[in-house]
């Protein structure tokens, strides 16, 4: 094992640990927009995880799901700032 793939593990468990605290504020936050923040800091941590993994086995077939994962991040951020905005808070 090379020193880059330990390396790319340690970033990898960092940003896993990190995204548990984003989960902790989705599930515990106060209100809607902190909801709404810490979901989109997930798929961010998400896309993040997935692009280190596609590195790590070498397999760009696996961008794709880099792709689709950014995709729905996105539709789903903008799906909750619509609810937001509403009034539905």
């Amino acid at each position: 094992m090379s020193l880059f793939h330990i390396v790319l593990a340690g970033l990898m468990l960092i940003l896993a640990l990190s995204m548990g605290g984003a989960v902790w504020r989705l599930l515990r936050g106060p209100s809607i927009p902190d909801r709404a923040a810490a979901f989109d800091m997930i798929m961010t941590h998400l896309v993040g995880l997935v692009a280190m993994f596609v590195i790590a086995v070498d397999q760009l077939v696996l961008v794709d799901a880099v792709i689709v994962v950014s995709v729905l991040g996105f539709l789903g951020t903008v799906a909750l700032a619509r609810f937001i905005e509403e009034g539905r808070t």
